[in-house]
């Protein structure tokens, strides 16, 4: 199997790894020239001087043969450029693939412009963060039967195993969806624990060890959990998180879950209070807030405000 990836970032990059590891070949191309020539060093990677060139190296040695791009990129207007770039460059049966947090109105829109065109699209939430490389992603994948079929060889090869850890889980827009609304209980998850352990930190009286204690739930409790791994492991470096500001960003799926909810009538009071309460992180102060931006970092390589 050959395919194209757009977008060699922190996600991108490590997933093209991956698959390059698993004998998939990729085509790849990213602005930032540095994390294509590391991909060619280390892994093998096919480098693209342009989208138009990654797009043309896939039908090398077959002008014929189904064309597969896999795009890892911000969700919002640069993919809704890209998607519409793409579409002279591909013929009727070729697939593009969204693999970012776009919303999943705007995939199940993109899925049938790209219908009128032939062109097959899928749409795959992607979760696993900077850990994907080694442990596998959890990939949510939207599409027709057809589509999902063509680009299972991949979905396989960047799951924790080939028949576990991705699923196709519906029609296009299913699986933007199905991530957003992980990413929301994710949001109160974190919110949970961070209070929690903000609790514990509090009661000066006990002088408890917030390290002993994550590591202490890691082993037999019923919150035990990768997010309770990751904050134990980062609680074992220093306790106070003195050099992380309490803020915490948010991202669109967190808002968009809210969304849903209302849209729905159904009650999500926690997931909606979590979200309000990273607002709040960011015009207060307060450990827990601390501790959220510090989970954030480490499952998902994302920027942690500086306290200096």
């Amino acid at each position: 199997m050959k395919l194209a990836m757009i977008g060699l970032g922190k996600m991108g990059g490590n997933m093209a790894a991956r698959l390059l590891r698993h004998k998939i070949e990729v085509v790849g191309f990213d602005f930032n020239t540095e994390f294509v020539n590391q991909l060619v060093q280390n892994e093998g990677l096919i480098a693209a001087s342009s989208v138009q060139d990654a797009v043309s190296k896939l039908g090398v040695n077959n002008e014929t043969q189904q064309k597969i791009i896999w795009m890892m990129l911000p969700a919002g207007e640069i993919t809704e450029k890209q998607i519409k770039d793409l579409i002279p460059m591909l013929n009727k049966g070729d697939i593009i693939v969204d693999g970012g947090n776009s919303n999943y109105k705007h995939s199940q829109r993109r899925g049938a412009m790209l219908a009128e065109h032939g062109i097959g699209f899928m749409d795959s939430g992607t979760s696993g963060g900077v850990w994907g490389l080694d442990n596998g992603y959890c990939l949510m994948v939207g599409a027709t039967p057809e589509v999902a079929e063509a680009v299972s060889p991949a979905l396989k090869a960047l799951a924790p195993a080939a028949h576990r850890g991705w699923a196709h889980v519906g029609p296009v827009g299913s699986g933007h969806f199905t991530k957003m609304i992980h990413n929301g209980i994710e949001y109160g998850m974190m919110q949970a624990m961070a209070e929690g352990l903000d609790l514990i930190k509090g009661k000066k009286e006990f002088n408890l060890d917030l390290a002993q204690i994550t590591e202490l739930w890691r082993h037999g409790s019923v919150v035990r959990s990768w997010l309770l791994d990751l904050t134990a492991e980062a609680l074992k470096q220093d306790q106070n998180l003195g050099d992380i500001a309490p803020y915490v960003a948010d991202s669109g799926e967190g808002r968009w879950t809210v969304v849903e909810a209302v849209e729905q009538g159904v009650a999500a009071p926690v997931l909606t209070l979590a979200l309000q309460m990273r607002f709040a992180s960011q015009e207060d102060d307060g450990y827990s807030y601390k501790l959220l931006s510090m989970m954030r970092n480490a499952f998902g390589g994302h920027a942690v405000k500086s306290s200096k």
